[in-house]
């Protein structure tokens, strides 16, 4: 499959990683430009382009930047992608430690998924947002180990989401349906399942459990 990757830090890294060892076609893409990228495409196989390239023929996009970084992506960024391309989501609302004060998440209880799909005119699926970026290095298992991870997986689009829980377990985790982009508070920094490192029951519970109240150390 071909998959372009916006952002090169530990989660558009690590996925990178295990995506080329998988056999898929891989584009990676920085704000720095390709050429910061040859020591991450020497390891892996992947090519490094521009943002702009980023998306070409891509079945997937997966972007994983700062939140606060998601407006200043290029206008037409999915342009050149493959028709009916998928989008990867990884992003989360840090106010205080690095994004500032977003009011249509602060003020309008807007996920900053949906915040995303707004900017980038393309809906979105949530997902690894709160997955340790080693964990996808160091955590796949065969599909029914009882040690298997889950992950939660969010979005309005089924087809999409699909395909995005078919790709994680490729990867070697098992997934839960977080519900629309509109739920997916659910999976946001500072809930039970933010972090939580453990299998499908115990991620739904967790999911469940969680309020859509944001905590003070996560607003601005």
């Amino acid at each position: 499959m071909k998959i372009g990757i916006i952002g090169a830090g530990n989660i558009g890294g690590n996925l990178t990683r295990r995506l080329t060892a998988l056999g898929h076609d891989v584009s990676v893409a920085n704000s720095r430009g390709p050429q910061t990228l040859a020591e991450l495409a020497e390891e892996t196989g992947a090519t490094p382009v521009t943002v702009e390239e980023a998306a070409r023929d891509a079945e997937i996009v997966v972007v994983t930047i700062p939140v606060k970084a998601v407006p200043s992506l290029p206008s037409g960024v999915l342009d050149g992608a493959a028709d009916g391309v998928t989008v990867i989501d990884t992003n989360n609302y840090y106010p205080q430690q690095r994004d500032g004060r977003i009011a249509e998440i602060e003020d309008e209880g807007v996920t900053e998924s949906r915040w995303t799909e707004r900017r980038i005119g393309h809906p979105v699926i949530k997902a690894f947002n709160g997955t340790y970026a080693q964990d996808i290095l160091d955590r796949p298992l065969p599909a029914g180990d009882p040690a298997r991870l889950a992950l939660p997986v969010a979005g309005d689009d089924a087809a999409a989401k699909a395909k995005v829980r078919a790709l994680i377990d490729d990867l070697g985790f098992d997934t839960v349906d977080a519900g629309g982009i509109d739920e997916s508070w659910r999976q946001q920094p500072d809930t039970p399942v933010y972090g939580l490192q453990a299998g499908v029951d115990d991620v739904t519970k967790a999911l469940a459990a969680a309020s859509p109240e944001r905590p003070a150390t996560f607003r601005a």
